[in-house]
């Protein structure tokens, strides 16, 4: 089973093994989390030092900050699951779901993931977990409702691949790390401007410390967005050929994974549950009614007719 490097319109390109993809996942998530203590902690430090704080206090922050990115490798998948609004399910409660999932773990050589529904009527799915032993799988309700026994049986073998890649693993955490720098951006920059207008009266210095940090809250509040949305981008639009190409292989059916493709891009019903922070989990962009230059452009999920081009083409 092979995956390519991307080309400049993210197709593959060129052999790199599954087993290549895995490692590269692994160490992915470590450098991840490592440039996100340095990043924010660096922030941190500087918005410290122009409120006069002691620079001693600067260790107490990237310890926090450290304990903070272990706290989300072990939690990530939960967060996003909550968020989600996604219930575990039991056999009983949802035999068709969840005898598919358990035939194309067996099939895969995967343990068996625990099984979510979230009660949205939109069609798509995603996985999330650190590893294949901590591994769910989730499905919408609308992909239950809307898609037949081989379309959903190719979705979730797209998503059991995700999981045996160690894709979860750096998707997953991204959720946490992402929807902490959105609310570092929000709470410095309601602090700065509420700060500053609070101590208009004080001296000088103390006005000129929170002038450049008001400077620093706005340059934030821009670029964080843009920061969150590289991050999303390290969750790279290979991936997603990958587990297409893993995923038609275990159902054996590749014209069934592009038919659920076509179904779930012409479904009209925007997925209520999904937010940007989780978008580059779910197995189709769940935020593609909003249409702009920068979406498109940073946009993590590949064209759907390039993807469907070529599990037609296998």
């Amino acid at each position: 089973m092979a995956d390519s490097g991307p080309n400049m319109q993210g197709t593959p390109a060129g052999p790199v093994l599954v087993y290549d993809r895995i490692g590269s996942n692994k160490r992915q998530t470590w450098l991840m989390m490592a440039l996100f203590v340095a990043v924010v902690g660096a922030f941190a430090t500087v918005v410290a030092l122009v409120l006069g704080l002691p620079i001693q206090a600067a260790p107490l922050v990237f310890v926090a900050l450290g304990a903070y990115a272990m706290i989300s490798y072990y939690a990530s998948a939960g967060v996003a699951l909550a968020v989600s609004n996604a219930h575990e399910v039991t056999k009983e409660q949802e035999p068709d779901l969840y005898r598919v999932v358990e035939n194309l773990s067996i099939g895969s050589g995967l343990p068996m993931p625990r099984v979510y529904v979230i009660e949205d009527s939109a069609p798509n799915a995603f996985a999330a977990g650190r590893d294949p032993k901590h591994a769910s799988v989730t499905a919408t309700r609308g992909l239950l409702d809307k898609l037949d026994h081989s379309e959903l049986e190719g979705v979730i073998a797209h998503e059991m691949s995700h999981v045996g890649n160690y894709d979860i693993r750096v998707m997953t955490i991204t959720v946490v790390l992402v929807g902490l720098v959105a609310l570092l951006s929000d709470f410095f920059m309601r602090w700065a401007w509420f700060g500053s207008g609070s101590r208009r009266s004080n001296d000088d210095r103390s006005g000129g410390a929170y002038a450049i940090l008001i400077v620093i809250a706005v340059v934030l509040a821009i670029l964080a967005p843009l920061a969150a949305q590289l991050i999303q981008l390290a969750i790279s639009r290979q991936r997603e050929y990958l587990a297409d190409a893993s995923g038609a292989l275990l159902c054996r059916n590749p014209d069934a994974l592009a038919r659920a493709l076509e179904k779930i891009t012409a479904d009209p019903e925007p997925l209520k549950e999904a937010n940007k922070a989780t978008a580059h989990l779910y197995f189709s962009n769940p935020l593609h009614d909003h249409k702009s230059f920068l979406n498109g452009l940073f946009d993590t999920h590949p064209p759907v007719a390039e993807r469907i081009r070529l599990l037609r083409a296998m």
